[in-house]
């Protein structure tokens, strides 16, 4: 099902995609509040996923634990894709990275976050696909 997705929404996931997590925040939060079911949930989800990879970037393990949690679990009815996105790719990526988080736990964050940034691509970041079609 695809569902008329505003412009913004792709900027959103543009930004999102260049790990621009904060302004992919600013982005979605303006649809999100303005939007209604099914799309203001899959919004919520997606914008939940950026902030939890957000507090990351901020070595915030909690808050980013708990959102990208959260996202995870807001999305699941939209599998397997929703509105032009493979929803089912974004929740596996992310509950990658909330496991590795989970496994690294705590205490061992800044390590974590450095090791991802040592990595070229910080491939254990999600990356939002889009579905042709």
């Amino acid at each position: 099902m695809t569902e008329e997705i505003p412009s913004e929404f792709w900027q959103g996931i543009e930004e999102f995609n260049q790990r621009e997590f904060y302004a992919c925040h600013d982005t979605l939060e303006a649809l999100w509040m303005e939007a209604s079911e099914p799309e203001k949930r899959f919004y919520q989800g997606v914008l939940q996923i950026a902030v939890g990879c957000y507090h990351l970037g901020n070595l915030n393990w909690r808050g980013a634990v708990i959102l990208l949690g959260e996202g995870m679990r807001r999305l699941e009815a939209y599998e397997p894709a929703y509105s032009g996105i493979d929803v089912t790719e974004l929740r596996e990526q992310s509950a990658e990275l909330l496991t590795a988080l989970q496994q690294a736990g705590a205490e061992n964050v800044v390590d974590f976050v450095e090791q991802m940034q040592q990595d070229e691509n910080a491939s254990q970041l999600p990356k939002i696909l889009r579905i042709e079609g």
